[in-house]
């Protein structure tokens, strides 16, 4: 993925989708959700899905936002065909197309200042009119323009079409129109000759031959602007579809002030990408009752006749389950992978978790973790040192059971070492002591791994080894 500033030709007929992002705080889940359906409608189609950084707000963008917008689509594997492509790149073709528009009279100057603005929004909202900007700079045959005031460098107004609708066929939300004489003529450059965000954005999307737009419903309002915008450039807007926005848990607007984690967290907190994706898509798409899918099912359901219409509210709870789910349906290899990685993380040398254990202990445990990270608890305890818990080992490790506990540690250092071997090591002792296998396996539990409860504990000694099992046993 490469920072490309000119954009190729793409073939004729051929799916087209993109995600543009503003780098002016980090990805979150709500962010990732509107880059996934375009990724997916792409794969889906056998089109391509490009990648566009809308930087133009210089004030508030910054690198460590764009580095975890690429950061997190790497991490759930949704890399671009084609991009990233920055904006603030593109300015010279942002202008050349403005003197087109110039030359065709679309745009014009507009001298009216801000305080002019913005008391002519005051009287039309005391007269409960809609604030818009009235055309005062707006040329029409035989209209007289006021002066040009002295020294004031004007912005460029689109003109907008008078009269008739603007209309279009959203993926998601329906017919939807818009009467031209709600709009009023758009900014589409600052005093400074800068291109404004609805401009660049229509630009972009013809030179990138973007064929459908999937976003966030927040645009919709911009929707009609810039279609407008594009038939003034002699092309057919895209397809588009406007997705419900997503809610928190306190079923506000995702966002950075209500709480919401950057995408990156939540690989550090031990997610799967491929559980991400599955959740993520159901947040606002269905494939019938399908909740568990693999990112392939998902490519080759996907389609945007099944986007919901209303708003999807996050469940982190749902989110674990989800995870949990892949979880235990994942290779040991490549979670064993993911687990080392964990653990090297806590100090663990790399070459210390190089025993092909690890594979083992992720089957033995996998099904009672939720996360990686979860998962490195329980296999850490198989490579460093162990400290009992405290009221497990006061309720378990009695003076009474420890002559059976001593005579365990003793069998165990002769016998043979496999599952089949440790487990007649217990029942030998059970039997010499009159004692039932809780009664003792509960205590060992908690002197070799530090709890109670484990998986089976002749699976859980044999990978523990002779050595480390002896030695805990002795400390109790």
């Amino acid at each position: 993925m490469t920072d490309q500033n000119t954009t190729p030709t793409p073939t004729a007929g051929r799916v087209r989708t993109r995600f543009a992002p503003s780098p002016t705080g980090f990805i979150h889940l709500g962010n990732i959700r509107s880059a996934l359906y375009p990724w997916a409608f792409a794969r889906a189609m056998g089109g391509d899905f490009v990648l566009r950084i809308e930087d133009t707000d210089v004030e508030r963008s910054s690198q460590v936002a764009v580095d975890v917008i690429l950061e997190s689509m790497e991490w759930l594997s949704m890399q671009p065909d084609e991009g990233p492509f920055y904006q603030m790149h593109r300015m010279d073709r942002y202008r050349a197309v403005l003197e087109e528009l110039k030359a065709t009279g679309l745009v014009y100057p507009c001298y009216m200042s801000i305080a002019e603005l913005d008391a002519l929004r005051e009287k039309q909202m005391a007269a409960k009119e809609k604030p818009r900007y009235d055309g005062t700079w707006r040329p029409e045959p035989g209209k007289a323009l006021p002066a040009i005031p002295e020294g004031v460098q004007p912005v460029l107004r689109f003109k907008n079409p008078q009269g008739g609708v603007v209309a279009w066929d959203d993926k998601v939300k329906g017919r939807i129109e818009i009467r031209n004489d709600e709009l009023d003529d758009l900014v589409i450059a600052r005093p400074d000759g800068t291109p404004t965000y609805n401009f660049c954005v229509v630009v972009d999307d013809i030179d990138m031959a973007i064929t459908h737009v999937i976003r966030g419903d927040d645009h919709v309002n911009n929707t009609p602007r810039q279609i407008n915008i594009f038939r003034a450039l002699g092309k057919e807007p895209p397809v588009y579809a406007h997705l419900p926005t997503v809610l928190n848990e306190q079923g506000e607007k995702m966002s950075k002030r209500n709480g919401a984690k950057p995408v990156t967290q939540y690989r550090d907190e031990g997610y799967l990408p491929d559980a991400m994706v599955n959740y993520l898509a159901r947040l606002g798409w269905s494939h019938g009752d399908d909740e568990i899918f693999s990112r392939a099912q998902f490519l080759e359901w996907f389609n945007l006749d099944h986007l919901g219409r209303s708003a999807a509210q996050f469940d982190e709870a749902k989110l674990r389950w989800v995870n949990a789910q892949h979880l235990k349906a994942m290779d040991d290899e490549a979670l064993a992978a993911l687990v080392s990685a964990q653990l090297q993380k806590r100090g663990l040398a790399a070459a210390d978790l190089a025993d092909g254990r690890l594979p083992r202990i992720c089957a033995l445990f996998k099904d009672r973790c939720d996360t990686t990270v979860a998962l490195a608890e329980w296999a850490q305890v198989f490579y460093g040192d162990v400290t009992p818990n405290e009221a497990e080992l006061a309720q378990h490790v009695t003076d009474a059971i420890k002559p059976a506990i001593a005579a365990l540690s003793e069998t165990l250092a002769t016998c043979e070492w496999n599952k089949a071997a440790i487990s007649a090591a217990f029942k030998q002792v059970l039997a010499a002591h009159g004692l039932k296998m809780p009664q003792l396996a509960m205590p060992v539990r908690v002197l070799t791994v530090g709890t109670a409860h484990t998986p089976s504990v002749d699976a859980v000694l044999e990978l523990l080894g002779r050595e480390k099992i002896r030695v805990r046993l002795q400390n109790g």
